[in-house]
């Protein structure tokens, strides 16, 4: 299995980060943190950070202002959402639903989906890519 990283940028200077590793763990507070502390965040309605990333599955933290909202869009796969901090209003179908800290989504691959923060939020998004979407 090969080792992937990513790395350092201007705007995340902390250095390189792997992104797909045999074995990887992520402190996901620690990663908010470092979001939170970064120009991006105090200058944009949101801030994320790919924590791992291979052909088949990705997995990104974001952290989003209240208001902020992802237009209408499809995700390359099977997406789940997990609320870690805040409120969210998923959007999918004509149907909206809030999701609160604790609470996960699971969306089939194809469907068009939107999301907006109600309050100050923070969500770990997991792709599976199906092939077909």
């Amino acid at each position: 299995m090969e080792t992937k990283s990513n790395a350092a940028t201007p705007k995340r200077p902390t250095g390189d980060r792997p992104l797909s590793a045999p074995l990887l763990v992520t402190d996901l507070p620690t990663a908010l943190r470092q979001l939170r502390q970064e120009p991006t965040w105090a200058s944009n309605d949101r801030n994320a950070i790919t924590l791992f990333k291979n052909k088949t599955l990705s997995m990104v933290l974001t952290a989003l202002h209240v208001g902020a909202s992802l237009k209408t869009h499809i995700a390359p796969g099977i997406i789940s959402v997990q609320v870690l901090e805040g409120c969210l209003a998923f959007g999918s179908a004509g149907r909206s639903v809030e999701l609160a800290a604790g609470q996960v989504l699971v969306l089939q691959a194809g469907i068009p989906h939107s999301v907006t923060a109600l309050e100050e939020a923070a969500f770990l998004l997991t792709v599976v890519a199906t092939g077909n979407s």
